[in-house]
């Protein structure tokens, strides 16, 4: 379990960051927990079928993307890359602003 969710993946320098990362974990974790009774069971060809309440969590995380696919998120989403449209057809910006020349002292 420790692998699959990436628990030891990391190399950490400090024991603050070692916390971070483990509670980043746990949330994760229960995540998954909690998203078990909402996804179907995605198993591969050898493995045997389970009840929703007895999914592992590695089960859970092959079907997540379907359960976000149905819930959404909260970002926004993506501004279109590429060329802006520039100054919208018939509107005018007017004339330049002019500025004084600055003389300086000889």
């Amino acid at each position: 379990m420790k692998q699959t969710l990436g628990w030891t993946t990391p190399r950490v320098r400090h024991p603050e960051q070692a916390d971070r990362w483990t509670w980043l974990v746990l949330a994760a974790y229960t995540q998954l927990r909690l998203a078990r009774a909402f996804i179907a069971d995605a198993r591969l060809p050898w493995e045997r079928p389970q009840q929703p309440r007895r999914l592992t969590p590695t089960r859970v995380m092959r079907g997540f993307a379907t359960l976000l696919a149905v819930v959404g998120t909260p970002a926004k989403p993506p501004k279109p890359c590429g060329r802006s449209p520039g100054r919208p057809k018939g509107s005018c910006s007017g004339p330049a602003k002019r500025h004084p020349a600055l003389k300086t002292a000889a």
